[in-house]
């Protein structure tokens, strides 16, 4: 699992340019894997909702944009990154370790976190977290990359290994801060695995969607009621 004190680095050196690099790295697919999350959030009509890892704050803006009657709070532990997230209009930000969030118990309806789980230094310990701050029957839904099946693998990871860590450093001027992401996306749980991990950590209904040929993958979880 990445160190954490390396993430903060990495992400607080590339936050000027981390919206257009996305952009840019995915062809533009980041807004619309976003768009589709956000659909599904919508018609669960949440108060409240938590994005952990929310960077510069692309889902929760997306969010608080198609859901106006809820509260989203937005936390990340890197204060440049949300620093962006709040200079682009989302309301509420909050400095925090996803490991030790600083809410109470069952204080959201709905969890999120996109292609931010991959970089936390302890996968289950920030999934009981996220447990542990969702109300009884609450969901959460990870985003974040997969490895496609079939005859796109090998290309695929030739783009991850090779092509990315290089167009990234020309974007950012930080090559560095992308070269671990092939291995991340590597060894991060997907599927089945990814399905089994939530269970483990306490969720029910587990359930697994890949989406762009299984490029990336949405995720959910729902804590049990008592």
């Amino acid at each position: 699992m990445p160190d954490a004190v390396y993430v903060r680095d990495a992400f607080a050196r590339i936050a000027d340019r981390y919206v257009l690099t996305n952009h840019v790295l995915s062809c533009g697919a980041d807004i619309w894997w976003r768009r589709v999350v956000t659909t599904r959030i919508r018609k669960w009509k949440p108060a409240r909702l938590l994005d952990v890892a929310s960077g510069t704050g692309d889902l929760a803006l997306e969010i608080q944009d198609a859901c106006p009657d809820c509260e989203v709070i937005a936390s990340d532990f890197c204060a440049e990154m949300l620093a962006h997230a709040s200079s682009r209009g989302l309301e509420h930000t909050v400095v925090a370790d996803a490991l030790a969030l600083p809410f109470p118990d069952g204080g959201f309806d709905v969890v999120t976190v996109a292609f931010g789980l991959r970089n936390m230094a302890d996968y289950p310990a920030a999934l009981r977290e996220m447990l542990r701050v969702l109300k009884p029957g609450g969901r959460l839904v990870i985003l974040d990359f997969s490895l496609p099946d079939g005859i796109l693998r090998t290309p695929y990871r030739l783009y991850l290994h090779h092509v990315l860590p290089r167009m990234a450093g020309w974007l950012t001027g930080q090559k560095d801060a992308y070269e671990y992401l092939g291995g991340s996306i590597e060894t991060f749980p997907s599927g089945t695995a990814m399905m089994n991990l939530l269970e483990s950590c306490g969720f029910i209904k587990a359930d697994a969607c890949p989406l762009t040929f299984g490029v990336v993958s949405i995720y959910e979880g729902t804590r049990p009621e008592p």
